[in-house]
């Protein structure tokens, strides 16, 4: 997204890709005041979107595109902000501050917000380019899965991070049997941790769902269109079609040999800065500084990418408030609902509240005395009653954090 200042002395900022972060930042900059021009650049051909729904309720059919937008088609035009969408933005000119575009036509700025988000990661697997496999990233891909989906056929999904499981639970949910392949113990494990991922597992297995870990795919296998997968392990599955869930990678060509630092994405501040002035970073591209966590981060959640584009916008207008936001996100799975707030890669002790056989708890992951993540199935209260000891970073009583009788609310108090 770009910005100039030829209806005021505000910059000029653009924006690469239709997507929620890209439309959060342009909004948010419109509600904050700019009046100058806004260009918002998409290589996809869709007005800025939500992508959560996708491997969900729109995979389902039970919500529409017009359902995701986060804002309608008309909101554009009517606020002054020009659109360039179907449009790939390839380079960035920092010195003579202009964006390239893959028609050739040039478009001057003063101010750059660079949110390509990411690609889905396609390693060099044996006939990925078969029919009939998929990866999920866009509605049209989104709309290809689902032309698929008929009771009875049968699929593999490949990868069980939350792509992978919720696709798997909405297959399943439709009448699609379902075997998964993943290299991970468990499902989830890497943000879970085992103990809560076992209780995801079971969620699964209770569907029907064949799942088989600590395995990857050798090869996709058929004539001209996929119709079984073999596996590292040596397991050989039939099927009708697959999805491919094994994450994304930050897209920064766009910035390549510039001054812009890359490093599992745009390293930026806590203002969404890189150490070149006048671009910013925002969303899923963005390694971004954060002060609540004292350490670089790069996450791909719905909420933090809506965040981190109203946060750029702000600091493209001159705010010097720093991103601080604690992330959350839900996983909704059958009809279970997951949610997480927080970041934790690793902890020295995690306390359970509620019963993990039921299916109904909130986990505190801490580390120090500090809880640094929390989640929770089918207990949301006590997550968002979490985030303001998360921002905080104060030591809780755990033994008050163990009672039940102790409002999460409560703790700070102590």
């Amino acid at each position: 997204m770009a910005l100039s200042g030829s209806k005021s002395d505000a910059p000029d900022v653009r924006h690469c890709r239709s997507r929620a972060d890209r439309g959060s930042a342009a909004v948010a900059l419109r509600e904050e005041g700019f009046g100058g021009d806004l260009v918002l650049i998409g290589a996809a051909p869709e007005v800025p979107y939500e992508r959560p729904p996708l491997s969900k309720e729109y995979l389902r059919g039970e919500a529409t595109l017009e359902d995701l937008l986060v804002r309608p088609p008309n909101f554009y035009p009517d606020q002054g902000i020009q659109t360039r969408l179907g449009m790939r933005a390839t380079k960035v000119d920092l010195e003579g501050k202009v964006v390239e575009l893959e028609d050739g036509s040039r478009l001057p700025y003063d101010k750059f917000l660079l949110a390509t988000g990411g690609r889905n990661r396609r390693p060099p697997i044996k006939g990925l380019d078969l029919d009939g496999v998929y990866d999920l990233r866009t509605v049209s891909d989104a709309d290809s899965i689902r032309s698929e989906v008929a009771p009875g056929r049968k699929a593999v999904i490949v990868g069980m991070g939350f792509i992978g499981s919720e696709v798997t639970a909405s297959l399943r949910m439709l009448g699609v049997e379902v075997s998964v392949i993943a290299r991970s113990k468990l499902p989830l494990a890497r943000v879970l941790g085992e103990e809560i991922a076992r209780v995801m597992e079971s969620i699964h297995r209770d569907q029907g769902v064949e799942m088989v870990f600590e395995d990857a795919v050798e090869a996709f296998e058929g004539i001209g269109r996929v119709g079984r997968v073999r596996t590292q392990g040596g397991r050989v599955i039939a099927c009708d079609f697959v999805v491919v869930g094994l994450g994304i990678e930050p897209i920064t060509e766009v910035v390549a040999d510039s001054a812009v630092r890359i490093e599992n994405g745009i390293v930026v501040d806590e203002y969404c800065q890189p150490s070149v002035a006048g671009v910013y970073a925002a969303g899923d591209v963005a390694n971004h500084y954060h002060p609540v966590f004292d350490r670089r981060i790069r996450v791909e959640h719905w909420q933090h990418a809506i965040k981190h584009g109203q946060a750029a916008a702000r600091s493209m207008l001159g705010s010097q408030k720093p991103y601080d936001e604690v992330y959350w996100f839900w996983s909704d799975q059958y009809n279970y609902t997951l949610q997480y707030a927080g970041f934790a890669t690793d902890w020295d002790e995690l306390i359970v509240r509620g019963s993990l056989q039921q299916r109904k708890f909130v986990a505190f992951y801490l580390k120090g005395g500090r809880i640094l993540a929390t989640a929770s199935m089918n207990r949301g209260k006590d997550v968002r009653q979490s985030v303001g000891l998360i921002k905080a970073g104060i030591q809780v009583d755990l033994a008050r954090l163990r009672d039940e009788a102790v409002q999460v609310s409560d703790l700070a108090e102590s």
